[in-house]
């Protein structure tokens, strides 16, 4: 059988709600005479009365009753459905790790969502899987570029590299205590920021430096955690010094082998994301204002250098 017309459906479901074809009429924006055409090209289509005529307005027939939930509740189906695919094209979704997160990204997305009202940001802080880009539940992530293992349908946008060296407290080199060789390391306790214990591991292959137990010291779930014990004076950590900026600006930290500075062996931290997706505009809005926002602030602190 061939549908009936989705005007005739929507006139009759407004009339059988409200009772009456006034207030249908109201609600659809039409007049009350194209409200009873609707309904008599619907009952003709059908070949039964849906409503009965009386002084009092209409009432519905047993076909008129059985009718109306079916198709209240499909149009209520298809307004959820049509209000969730609209909240989904305006929200972008951000998965990124903690330490990124809460470091870089927070303190700056407020002025994304300001520029961009119409841009509902979900920011995940949480280490992202490929999995969720696959199955739709995140449009972007923030990560070091080089991960093994990555899908060929995964894209990547470097932003800026992840660069280790030693840190520490002022207050540990008080008391004729020193760190002018990476010998000297050996005298202090090695702050980790994973269970992984990477972070030195990483360093100590670079510089050839064995002197030192990479898997020595205290490990933390992750870098805000050792940032923190650090400043305390509890250690020495492999600052990452982009994320580690604030304190070593601040003077909380202090590089004592500033000069001997690496790079993340997973490259740089970089924007991820499904390449299908790569070029919706709520993508691009934000790719292109992080993208920016970057690149003003490496030409800032060139400047502050010169």
């Amino acid at each position: 059988m061939r549908l009936p017309s989705l005007n005739a459906l929507r006139a009759f479901e407004a009339a059988a709600r409200h009772n009456g074809y006034i207030a249908a009429a109201d609600e659809l924006f039409v007049t009350r005479g194209a409200i009873s055409r609707h309904v008599k090209l619907l009952e003709e289509h059908l070949g039964v009365k849906l409503f009965r005529r009386n002084h009092k307005g209409v009432e519905l027939t047993a076909a008129g009753r059985e009718l109306l939930p079916v198709l209240t509740e499909s149009f209520r189906a298809v307004a959820r459905q049509c209000e969730s695919i609209s909240s989904n094209a305006s929200e972008l979704r951000i998965i990124c790790p903690p330490a990124l997160s809460i470091r870089w990204l927070f303190p700056i997305l407020e002025q994304f969502r300001e520029m961009h009202p119409e841009i509902r940001v979900r920011l995940t802080t949480d280490f992202y899987g490929e999995k969720g880009f696959d199955t739709s539940e995140y449009d972007l992530g923030i990560s070091v570029e080089n991960l093994p293992g990555r899908s060929p349908n995964i894209v990547t946008h470097p932003l800026f590299p992840s660069i280790l060296s030693p840190a520490c407290a002022p207050s540990l080199l008080e008391g004729g205590k020193s760190i002018s060789a990476p010998e000297d390391i050996v005298n202090f306790k090695l702050l980790h920021e994973s269970p992984r214990r990477e972070d030195w591991a990483t360093w100590a292959h670079v510089f050839d430096v064995k002197e030192i137990d990479p898997s020595s010291g205290e490990a933390f779930p992750n870098l805000d955690m050792a940032t923190k014990a650090a400043v305390m004076g509890s250690g020495i950590i492999m600052a990452d010094l982009a994320l580690c900026r604030e304190e070593i600006e601040q003077g909380t930290l202090v590089l004592p082998l500033g000069h001997m500075k690496c790079e993340e062996p997973y490259g740089q931290y970089s924007l991820i994301g499904p390449r299908d997706r790569w070029n919706d505009p709520k993508v691009r809005r934000f790719r292109d204002w992080v993208v920016g926002k970057v690149n003003a602030d490496a030409l800032k602190r060139t400047s502050e250098v010169k």
